[in-house]
């Protein structure tokens, strides 16, 4: 953008220096012919009439023409011989002198030329024409002391546009300058920025990364600064929340336990069978809230796997015509493999519980993979599809941990996801059944 206000303005700078030029070499042409024309009047004004042959003979040029007529061959005064009239009349030393002059453009195609023009202005003529030069025919008639009239008549042309190497130098310098000082200021603006963004992105998938470092420009030097506060206080709120979660999960197996074992020594009654059950299901309870909390920590290191393999294992673990599993070709991606598996694992067992089937299906985006995992259930309500996925929400009205769980496997399994940089969403199928469709990012996790 710079280089293009740079070109559109030194071009029109050039254009209109190249106007004026124009105008000072017509204006000073023009008075030149004018200065002879004046002092030729002053010499036929004041020499006796058998010179005027002699002086005409020796003013005339192949530039200019010089004749004495009855009539005046300028018809008109142009706006452009202003400065001529004055000149002449400035000359003349009487500003009520009769004197008209005509400036006018002559066409460039090659026309003809005319009859009436003298032959010493022939070749003129002919260089203007083949050249195209825009030529500019000025006429001037002076009345003399006699009555009679002075036609002056010359010839001269526009300057062609000043294109020169020397009138070039000066753009190509200031562009190949304002070129430099825009890539470096962009380097200095653009890295810190690209670097500011995959910050960013690291942080929203949970990797650790050092502090970025404080480069480029003050604003982006603050920007930077807000960004590694930003990070740290969320890495110490979300460490803080986990390990809050942990130590509770944790310090509730001992009494737990406890109640077990009291339980058991307790004779078999109704209250008795009843209490066990929600023993266990507290029990339960805490190890999920614990699997939770693993997953929120992502300490696993990240490596290349190849998806495909990861579900063809998951697929066979289930076993049967339960689970079916079609990827077209090997589809590596940068992940931490237990606590993906963990949440595919989870989508899976939920498709074949709720829905008797789960379909794996594994495609590819660009730049992502999509796995979907459909079953045969009888879907959800359009207004449960986002809401099962917040914790302890089951998908059924039962209490028992055999048909229901404990509402924590989806929470888990987009914890996990997301922390991968990927989404999940769930959605009834057009044919039946729910689909959970599942995007990774193909690279570092």
């Amino acid at each position: 953008m710079l280089l293009l206000a740079l070109a559109v303005t030194q071009g029109l700078g050039l254009l209109l220096l190249t106007d004026e030029r124009n105008r000072a070499v017509r204006a000073a042409l023009g008075l030149e012919a004018a200065g002879r024309a004046a002092n030729v009047v002053l010499l036929l004004d004041s020499a006796p009439p058998d010179l005027r042959p002699s002086i005409l003979r020796a003013a005339d040029s192949p530039l200019v023409r010089f004749e004495v007529g009855p009539e005046p061959e300028a018809s008109r005064d142009s706006a452009e011989a202003d400065l001529v009239l004055s000149q002449i009349r400035q000359i003349l030393g009487e500003p009520d002198r009769e004197v008209r002059a005509d400036v006018h453009a002559l066409s460039v195609a090659p026309l003809p030329m005319p009859d009436t023009m003298p032959a010493a202005m022939r070749p003129m003529h002919e260089a203007m024409m083949a050249g195209h030069t825009d030529p500019i025919e000025l006429t001037l008639s002076i009345r003399l002391a006699a009555g009679d009239w002075l036609n002056v008549r010359t010839m001269f042309h526009r300057p062609g546009p000043q294109l020169s190497p020397q009138a070039l130098l000066p753009l190509l310098l200031m562009a190949v300058a304002v070129a430099l000082v825009a890539w470096w200021t962009a380097r200095r603006v653009v890295g810190p920025m690209r670097a500011l963004a995959v910050g960013a992105d690291r942080l929203g998938r949970g990797l650790d990364a050092d502090p970025l470092p404080m480069t480029g420009p003050s604003e982006v030097r603050e920007t930077t600064q807000a960004f590694n506060r930003m990070k740290g206080r969320l890495t110490r709120f979300v460490n803080e929340r986990t390990h809050m979660l942990v130590a509770l999960s944790h310090d509730l197996r001992s009494p737990l336990t406890a109640m077990r074992l009291r339980i058991e020594m307790l004779d078999e009654t109704e209250d008795s069978i009843r209490l066990k059950a929600l023993v266990e299901e507290m029990q339960a309870m805490v190890e999920a809230t614990l699997e939770f909390a693993r997953g929120v920590t992502r300490a696993e290191p990240a490596a290349e796997v190849d998806l495909a393999v990861l579900l063809g294992d998951l697929v066979g673990d289930i076993g049967g015509d339960r689970a079916t599993l079609a990827a077209s070709q090997p589809l590596p991606a940068t992940i931490r493999p237990q606590a993906l598996n963990r949440a595919l694992r989870n989508l899976i067992d939920n498709a074949v519980r709720y829905g008797g089937v789960a379909k794996v299906t594994l495609t590819q985006e660009p730049g992502m993979a999509v796995i979907t995992i459909a079953d045969k259930g009888p879907g959800l309500p359009d207004d449960q599809l986002e809401a099962v996925f917040e914790p302890f929400v089951r998908l059924e009205g039962s209490r028992s941990r055999d048909t229901g769980g404990v509402g924590l496997g989806l929470a888990i399994a987009r914890t996990i996801i997301q922390a991968h940089g990927g989404t999940v969403l769930l959605r009834n199928a057009v044919d039946g059944g729910l689909e959970a469709v599942v995007r990774l990012p193909i690279g570092e996790a």
